[in-house]
């Protein structure tokens, strides 16, 4: 059996290779590390201009999100030229190269993270809605606090804090409830069925108008929208400023508002009633309504009168 010749005078050879090497390397790391400095700088000083610049414009996440790219990406180049600066056998053109590949291979392993960001960066640049804005998302709402480029924060009404991811966003639909400077509340009101409905009508718009928080362009309105079992319902409409706070409060005000004036005047507001009415349809009443005391229309002409209201009647 032949006897392993261990020298060791290799191992210090093959060492000292290294580190004559290094030495040689050494003015091109030195150049590579201030060539990494200046492109880390390079994307720090770009990046805080692009932040104070689209700060400037009321685009203050864009801002916060353009700058982070920015500088992220001055960093990631300046990596790379600080390689080939170290291993002139590397070129650039290998370096993205191998980039694309990590790239397709990142895009599958991340690929909701890619996706938020994504959205988030095309919510920044559209503006569907902004900071401050009041929107209803996901079944979701209040008032949007930051976009960032994976999610976005509202605070709800009642104080809590809901992230809720820039994908879902961007594909679903999301009611942006502060879009416009004003909006309008309705509700439906009934009203007794013998009432008169255009003394009802300029009642309601009346105590409505005199609500503080609405406004007076558009004005108030009603519209007759159903003959009711026991009610004729009349749908009251007004507007109000967009905010929920503006909206629910003067949404309360308008209520009592309305109600004292119908009350005041004397118009039924009923209540779900059933009303039973027999009659005495014998053989010969059968049919004529101007014979029938309750309960039919007999048109203009005379309408007798229920047995309990006439004089001399057995019920009396």
């Amino acid at each position: 059996m032949e006897e392993i010749d261990a020298n060791p005078g290799l191992i210090f050879d093959k060492l000292d290779a290294w580190l004559d090497g290094f030495y040689k390397l050494l003015p091109n790391i030195g150049v590579a590390v201030v060539v990494a400095i200046i492109f880390w700088l390079l994307g720090l000083g770009i990046g805080a201009l692009v932040r104070r610049t689209l700060d400037k414009r009321g685009r203050g996440n864009l801002g916060d999100v353009g700058g982070s790219l920015i500088r992220w990406t001055l960093v990631v180049v300046g990596v790379m030229l600080a390689i080939t600066v170290v291993a002139p056998s590397i070129t650039p053109g290998d370096l993205f190269a191998g980039l694309g590949v990590s790239s397709v291979a990142i895009g599958f392993a991340f690929k909701d993270i890619l996706q938020n960001m994504l959205a988030g960066i095309l919510i920044l640049l559209r503006q569907p809605f902004e900071v401050g804005d009041q929107i209803v998302s996901g079944g979701h709402e209040g008032t949007v606090e930051k976009i960032e480029t994976r999610a976005t924060m509202i605070k709800t009404y009642d104080g809590r804090r809901v992230v809720i991811p820039n994908s879902d966003i961007y594909t679903d639909s999301v009611v942006v409830n502060t879009a416009f400077d004003i909006r309008r509340s309705q509700y439906d009101i009934g009203i007794g069925c013998n009432d008169d409905w255009d003394v009802a009508r300029k009642l309601m718009e009346d105590a409505c108008a005199q609500v503080a928080g609405v406004v007076s362009d558009p004005a108030p309105e009603t519209i007759p929208v159903e003959l009711g079992d026991f009610a004729n319902i009349v749908r009251l409409r007004w507007w109000t400023k967009s905010d929920r706070a503006s909206q629910i409060h003067t949404f309360g005000d308008v209520l009592v508002a309305v109600y004292k004036a119908l009350d005041a005047e004397g118009i039924d507001m009923p209540y779900p009633t059933q009303v039973h009415l027999f009659h005495d349809q014998t053989e010969e009443t059968d049919g004529d309504r101007s014979r029938q005391r309750e309960g039919w229309p007999a048109g203009r002409g005379d309408v007798p009168k229920p047995r309990a209201q006439e004089r001399g009647s057995p019920r009396d």
